[in-house]
């Protein structure tokens, strides 16, 4: 699923989460920057990782850090 917001960000979220589930991880790129929010509160905080630290995330993610 893709949604654009008011500033034009593209949010997606995994294609393996149902359209209508309102509990997932949503992404959004800027040129430079990764933006991660919570689908709950679309209009909460934003974690914003640089592409370095986001490569870095998901590098902990994957072995369990």
């Amino acid at each position: 699923m893709v949604e654009v917001d008011s500033s034009g960000l593209r949010w997606i979220k995994s294609s393996r989460s149902k359209d209508d589930e309102n509990d997932c991880v949503e992404l959004a790129f800027e040129p430079h920057h990764v933006l991660v929010r919570d689908s709950k509160d679309r209009h909460g905080p934003r974690l914003r990782f640089s592409a370095a630290g986001w490569a870095a995330f998901l590098a902990a993610v994957r072995t369990g850090a």
